[in-house]
């Protein structure tokens, strides 16, 4: 099931999570197209189902019902090691807290993915280098995280996540724990990725500000989506 141009296909999509005697529904019969190349925040209140969905899409979590297609590929039918390489070679990750390892210098941390591939240094070099200079951090490479800003770090998290040169990039509240400057850096980090790169991002914010740098907003309550 991939319709031409979108790079995610959810039909009926349903989670409910299981608390004690009680079923709690994450996500409501959610039926959406993602199109490659779209920047696409989802906007919603606390428990609204919009980590949930994001997680799905990225592999991390699965479904209890109804299907979501990445790149022609219903991701809720893999086993856990495919799923495994599949994230790893599909997806790259960007998250509230940056994650970085605070001993290993910006590049040693975007260098980090591609020690699971088969790639050479020199190889492996060339990408790095290539992430950093996207998110604007070439000259910041032999820096620990210590010696950068909150939104240097997290355009460090943003190079990590790229360095793979994955077709999805998702992020979870990317700017939650940054001043208004540097989340601003990072967003336009996003926006570029998406707008210069070909790269599809998908962002869960509650900040309408961010949510203003994608090119669509889709919002959710209660599981559902709702205009």
């Amino acid at each position: 099931m991939k319709s031409n141009g979108n790079i995610v296909t959810i039909r009926n999509l349903s989670k409910i999570y299981q608390q004690g005697e009680i079923n709690v529904t994450a996500l409501d019969n959610i039926s959406l197209d993602i199109a490659a190349g779209e920047f696409l925040t989802l906007m919603g209140p606390s428990g609204s189902g919009k980590s949930t969905l994001l997680h799905i899409i990225a592999g991390i979590d699965r479904p209890t019902s109804g299907e979501c297609h990445v790149q022609g590929i219903d991701v809720a039918q893999l086993n856990e090691s495919q799923l495994a390489d599949w994230r790893n070679q599909n997806v790259g990750f960007v998250f509230q807290t940056f994650n970085l390892i605070p001993v290993l210098t910006a590049y040693e941390n975007v260098e980090l993915p591609l020690l699971l591939t088969r790639l050479n240094r020199s190889e492996r070099r060339k990408q790095v280098e290539t992430a950093l200079d996207l998110v604007g951090l070439a000259d910041r490479m032999k820096h620990l995280p210590k010696q950068l800003s909150g939104g240097q770090e997290q355009r460090v998290a943003i190079a990590r996540a790229l360095v793979t040169d994955p077709a999805l990039v998702v992020a979870d509240e990317p700017t939650g724990n940054l001043d208004s400057h540097s989340a601003q850096e990072v967003l336009k980090v996003l926006q570029l990725l998406a707008r210069d790169a070909g790269k599809t991002v998908i962002m869960v914010t509650h900040d309408p500000k961010a949510a203003a740098f994608g090119s669509r907003s889709i919002h959710l309550e209660k599981g559902e989506l709702s205009n």
